[in-house]
């Protein structure tokens, strides 16, 4: 390991705003030093509180994860923040909206916010979303939230990033509660109405609760509905302590240790299938050739089936 990464390392461990900058920067840009960086960093993760924070655009996610952490830090807890914003479609990096709406936070030195693109990647989750998450747990970070970019019904990745998801909701916004479908329900663990302090909020809360009723998936964990008025500050001590209360539950059922053995098995499955293709693309079948094959696949002289299993075929295994 060079000096360099050493520095680096030992910067993360004791928790150097710079150094976690640098590690982070290493992790998003592929550099082949964050692979060693990431091993030496791993021994030291499993303490932090990870919280999803997801939920259809303008729910006051941003707001919401700005109160959450200055409630946090008035406990003397340090906060890591990564808000995945939309990308850019000129530059391919992120937009930046969410580090807007929390530039109050930037003088307090026990919390790091970061914000990443998605790059194209499905589930409302930067691709190295789990890696920075890891970097934030080995630097001592008490908690650590993670907001996605707004969900839909199948942008639910958040759930296996995270020990407890909050989904956040807002009364008012049509078709009853439009934001809750089928995936949404199901990856909640706490639901919260934010913007309570809108008419309809008792409504939304009914609606949830009967949705709720439907859903199979939660066992014997009850999500409970908290309202909070972000921008005010209010609710988010009944919102800290529900959250609370989940953890608990997940450790004496046993589930926390079921949810992050799933953790590590959807990362090493997604490093599997990069790995995978960087080798197969470029060693086993030539960048030009692959290139042709994309063509033949355009033209209708073959299948996109077929062109995988031709790749597959030249495969040693």
């Amino acid at each position: 390991m060079s000096d360099e990464l050493a520095r680096i390392v030992d910067g993360v461990a004791t928790g150097r705003s710079r150094a976690l900058g640098q590690a982070i920067t290493l992790v998003e840009s592929h550099d082949q030093r964050a692979v060693r960086l990431l091993a030496e960093l791993y021994p030291l993760t499993g303490r932090a509180r990870i919280l999803g924070i997801t939920g259809s655009p303008g729910a006051g996610k941003s707001t919401l994860v700005a109160a959450m952490a200055k409630h946090y830090r008035a406990q003397g807890k340090r906060v890591g923040i990564i808000a995945v914003d939309p990308t850019s479609p000129f530059t391919g990096g992120a937009i930046l909206g969410d580090r807007i709406r929390m530039t109050d936070l930037y003088t307090d030195r026990g919390v790091f916010i970061r914000s990443m693109a998605t790059r194209g990647f499905l589930g409302g989750l930067a691709k190295a979303t789990n890696d920075v998450v890891d970097i934030f747990d080995a630097a001592g970070f008490d908690v650590v939230l993670v907001e996605t970019v707004g969900v839909g019904q199948d942008e639910v990745e958040v759930v296996r990033t995270v020990q407890t998801n909050l989904v956040v909701l807002v009364p008012g916004m049509g078709d009853d509660i439009q934001a809750i479908k089928a995936g949404i329900m199901e990856i909640g663990d706490v639901f919260v109405v934010n913007k309570a302090d809108r008419p309809g909020a008792d409504k939304t809360v009914t609606e949830v609760t009967m949705m709720m009723s439907l859903v199979e998936e939660h066992g014997d964990w009850i999500p409970p509905i908290v309202k909070t008025v972000a921008s005010k500050t209010q609710g988010i001590p009944d919102l800290d302590a529900a959250v609370v209360k989940h953890h608990d539950y997940l450790t004496a059922s046993g589930e926390l240790d079921r949810r992050n053995r799933d953790r590590v098995r959807i990362r090493i499955e997604t490093q599997l299938k990069e790995s995978f293709m960087e080798r197969v693309i470029g060693g086993t079948i030539t960048r030009e050739a692959y290139e042709q094959l994309l063509e033949d696949v355009l033209r209708k002289t073959t299948n996109p089936h077929d062109a995988a299993e031709s790749v597959l075929s030249r495969v040693t295994f």
